[in-house]
C-alpha cells in the first residue's frame, strides 16, 4: 500500500528504529527527511534508501538538545517553503545514559535527557503543527518506552521523560481531535533488538527478541490512511494487529 508521496519527517533518524521508520517509510513511497545530529549516520541511512527504493531523501543536521529556538522555527519555515505541508512526524530520537539512582544523577545529565527527551519534541510539534495543518490529513507519533512508562527504580531522567512525554502525547490528541486532522498516537516498541537495549540490558540474549524490521507494520500502519481516526492511542508492539485485507 502506497503512502501517497507524504512528507514525514524523523528524529533520530541515523539510530536503530528512526532508520528502520525511514527505510519502511521511504518504501511505501513517502518522501522522508532525515533529522539527527550523526551526519555520517544520516548519510548512510540516506544511501539505503536511495539504493532500495529510488528515492532522495532530505538530511537535516540537527542537534535538538543544542539547537535554539530559532533554530526550531528554522526548520518549520524551510519545510513550509520546500512542501508547503508535512503530513507526518515521528519522535524517535531518545537519551539514554544508564540506570542510575536519583541521589546520584548529575544535574546536567538530567537536563540534557529532559531536553532531548521532552522538551524537545514539544517544541518541534510546536513549531511543525501550523506547516501540518495544512495537510488534508497528518500524523504525529511518539515514541514510549515499555519499562521506563511505568517509572521503575533507577530509571532516573530517562524513565521521568518518557511518562511526561506520553502525557505531553496525550494532551497534544485531546486539543486537536476536534478539527479531525491531525492525529497524535504513542509508539511502544516494547523489548526489541534495538541499539538502545543493548546499552541499557548488555548481558541479555539479544538472539531472544524480535528485530527492529518486526516494527515495519506499525509504522506502516500509524502513518498511513489505515489509522485514520486513530488518535490518543498508546499502541503496543508486542500487542498490535491489524488486518490489512
Amino acid at each position: 500500500m502506497s503512502l501517497k508521496n507524504p512528507i514525514i519527517l524523523i528524529t533520530g533518524a541515523a539510530g536503530g528504529l528512526g532508520s528502520t521508520a525511514a527505510l519502511t517509510l521511504a518504501k511505501s513511497g513517502a518522501k522522508i527527511i532525515l533529522l539527527d545530529k550523526n551526519l555520517p549516520k544520516l548519510e548512510i541511512i540516506y544511501d539505503k534508501i536511495l539504493e532500495s527504493c529510488g528515492i532522495e531523501a532530505v538530511i537535516y543536521p540537527f542537534d535538538l538538545a543544542g539547537a535554539t529556538e530559532n533554530d526550531y522555527e528554522e526548520l518549520a519555515q524551510r519545510i513550509d517553503e520546500k512542501y508547503g505541508a508535512l503530513h507526518g512526524l515521528l519522535h524517535s530520537a531518545v537519551e539514554f545514559g544508564s540506570f542510575t539512582p536519583l541521589i546520584q544523577f548529575d544535574t546536567k545529565a538530567w537536563g540534557h535527557t529532559l531536553n532531548v527527551n521532552l522538551n524537545a519534541p514539544f517544541l518541534l510539534t510546536r513549531v511543525l503543527l501550523p506547516v501540518m495543518q495544512k495537510a488534508a490529513n497528518a500524523s504525529i507519533v511518539f515514541t514510549s518506552d515499555s519499562s521506563a512508562r511505568l517509572a521503575p527504580a533507577y530509571s532516573g531522567a530517562y524513565g521521568v521523560s518518557k511518562v511526561a512525554m506520553e502525557g505531553l502525547a496525550h494532551v497534544l490528541a485531546q486539543e486537536l481531535s476536534g478539527a479531525e486532522k491531525i492525529r497524535v498516537n504513542t509508539l511502544i516498541p516494547c523489548s526489541i533488538d534495538s541499539p538502545l537495549r543493548k546499552r541499557a540490558y548488555p548481558a541479555e540474549d539479544k538472539t531472544k527478541l524480535p528485530p527492529m524490521t518486526s516494527l515495519e507494520p506499525i509504522y506502516h500502519y500509524l502513518f498511513s490512511d489505515n489509522s485514520l481516526g486513530v488518535t490518543g492511542q498508546t499502541i503496543e508492539a508486542r500487542t498490535f494487529h491489524i488486518n490489512f485485507s
